[in-house]
Formats: structure tokens, sequence, C-alpha cells
């Protein structure tokens, strides 16, 4: 079995930052790919950015030049590190980990999510 655990939501004030981890653990082989994305309250889960353990990174238009996604191969664990943050960026932050299983298996796994609430 696949875990993937999200940290680091809070409750910060317009153009604040905050950092965000995700961890992948258990039977994979590899990772090919994690990403970021959010659910506000009543609306549908969106992309906020991907990143591939070989190449690089993509990002939704709303968060260019604000939010930056990193990783750490040797933890299985990507960052999402936001600044300037606005209260339209206030929603469920999740993690998804898109990875090779020990059986060769391509599969996703999703993250329970962490809060994150921007004040004005």
């Amino acid at each position: 079995q696949v875990q993937v655990v999200e940290s680091g939501g809070g409750l910060v004030q317009t153009g604040g930052s905050l950092r965000l981890s995700c961890a992948a653990s258990g039977g994979f082989f590899s990772i090919k790919a994690m990403g970021w994305y959010r659910q506000a309250p009543g609306k549908q889960r969106e992309l906020v950015g991907t990143i591939t353990f070989g190449a690089g990174t993509n990002y939704a238009d709303s968060v260019k030049g604000r939010f930056t996604i990193s990783r750490d191969n040797a933890k299985n664990t990507v960052y999402l590190q936001m600044n300037s943050l606005k209260p339209e960026d206030t929603a469920v932050y999740y993690c998804n980990a898109d990875v090779v299983l020990l059986s060769s298996s391509r599969r996703n796994y999703w993250g329970q999510g962490t809060q994150v609430t921007v004040s004005s």
C-alpha cells in the first residue's frame, strides 16, 4: 500500500507565505511525478502544479510567479512554497503521487489534504 501525507497548512494573512509538504511512502518502485491540487468550499478540485522526478514543473496560471514546487528525491517528498497569498487561495490542498508499484503497474494516490486559509 502507498501512503501520501500532506502537512504545513494553516491560517495566514494576505501577502503572507506558507510552505506545504507531501511525503509518499509504502510499496512502490519509483515516483514518476507528484502534484498539488486544491478544492475551495463548494467548488471542484483544481490543479495547482506538478513536478516530475526526472524533468520539470508546471503551474496553473492563477499561481504562476507566486507558488513554487520543489522535491527531495531521497525523502520521496515534494514541497509547495506559497508566497504573496490571496484570499482566493483559501482551500484544502491535496497532494497526488503518480507512482510505479513493485508490480510495475502505474497508479495515482491521494493524500487527505491540508487546510490553507488566507485572511483579508
